[in-house]
């Protein structure tokens, strides 16, 4: 029988685009021998992550799946915005490609980007309401929280000192993955009491400050591999010169940075431990991997992060289905023993 390969889960932030997650979730679900010790997660990561546990603990592997699909399913309906009827009538249903580039030009698109700049969600009054409340209050609270299943840790960003909070085992709630995915052009601060502070904080999005963050993985009774399920692209060799070319390339940037300081400093301290600097006993080997689909991302925007149409979310689940199966042909061999990313060749 094959050796069981225990990984951890770093699964990035992205809107509507962590549909991509959930593909990569689910074919990493049929694989029996991969188990999964902790999940740390982000927004739209930190919904996939509370999904996953909740599912697990319900029902293994197949509940996992079933409660990634429902989420899912949910988010999809959270909007439907009649403009995409005209869009796809009579044609057979898009890739991610095109319906990224439809949804940019759209009169949808273009009003969300020009109200972000001009209001905000506190204008309207008692009118607002955050849509993904009803969904993530349906969570199994009590079977995230428990003992059973992977860790999670949950990241958000406090608006008052700009410092990462991470949330873990019982301080996992409806406001604690909300205030992971709030994104302040969209939806306002989620408040609560924050026993670590003492104090009523005020949340936004976590990927300003880890998208996800990493640390919490590197405890010693976790395993030594980090999979990192990265949405947003780390490269576009474009210039950008559109007024939405930079601004998605500035949110893409902005969303990348926390996560590459981690990783640079990862890749530090390994060259101190194969240096003979520092010792294992002294700093934590990590071996990192990384599932992505640039090709699939760049054709994307910051747009289609906020419109959770169907026929993008399908196509992103099975285009981070996809990805999951060449990592595991391409790497699987490669967990428990060595890195898969060249962090030297990424920062030198």
């Amino acid at each position: 029988m094959a050796e069981t390969k225990r990984i951890n889960l770093a699964l990035q932030g992205g809107g509507a685009h962590g549909a991509y997650t959930w593909g990569v979730l689910d074919r990493l679900l049929e694989d029996e021998g991969l188990e999964v010790a902790a999940i740390t997660g982000t927004s739209a990561g930190a919904m996939n992550a509370a999904a996953y546990k909740a599912g697990w603990v319900k029902g293994g592997r197949d509940g996992a799946r079933a409660e990634l699909d429902w989420f899912w399913q949910q988010m999809g309906a959270v909007r439907d915005d009649n403009i995409f009827s005209w869009m796809t009538a009579g044609l057979p249903a898009p890739g991610a490609a095109q319906l990224g580039r439809s949804m940019e030009m759209s009169y949808a698109g273009t009003v969300s980007d020009m109200l972000s700049l001009v209001t905000t969600p506190y204008a309207l009054g008692p009118f607002y309401r955050n849509p993904l409340r009803a969904i993530v209050e349906r969570f199994d609270f009590e079977a995230i929280c428990g003992g059973e299943g992977p860790e999670l840790f949950i990241c958000a960003t406090k608006v008052r000192d700009g410092k990462i909070r991470v949330f873990e085992k019982d301080e996992l709630t409806t406001d604690a993955i909300l205030a992971s995915a709030c994104l302040p052009t969209a939806f306002r601060a989620i408040e609560f009491f924050d026993a670590r502070s003492g104090r009523v904080e005020a949340f936004w999005d976590g990927g300003f400050s880890g998208n996800p963050a990493l640390f919490p993985l590197f405890h010693g009774e976790l395993p030594d591999d980090v999979v990192i399920v990265n949405i947003n692209p780390l490269e576009r060799d474009e210039l950008p010169m559109l007024p939405n070319e930079i601004h998605n390339r500035i949110n893409e940037i902005s969303f990348n940075s926390s996560l590459l300081r981690e990783l640079r400093a990862v890749e530090y301290v390994q060259r101190l431990i194969a240096d003979g600097k520092v010792t294992q006993n002294e700093k934590k080997r990590v071996f990192v991997h990384m599932i992505s689909d640039d090709d699939t991302m760049l054709d994307l925007s910051m747009v289609t992060k906020t419109f959770p149409n169907g026929y993008l979310l399908n196509s992103l689940k099975a285009a981070g289905r996809a990805s999951a199966e060449k990592f595991l042909e391409a790497h699987r061999d490669d967990l428990g023993h060595r890195s898969s990313v060249n962090l030297v060749e990424m920062f030198n």
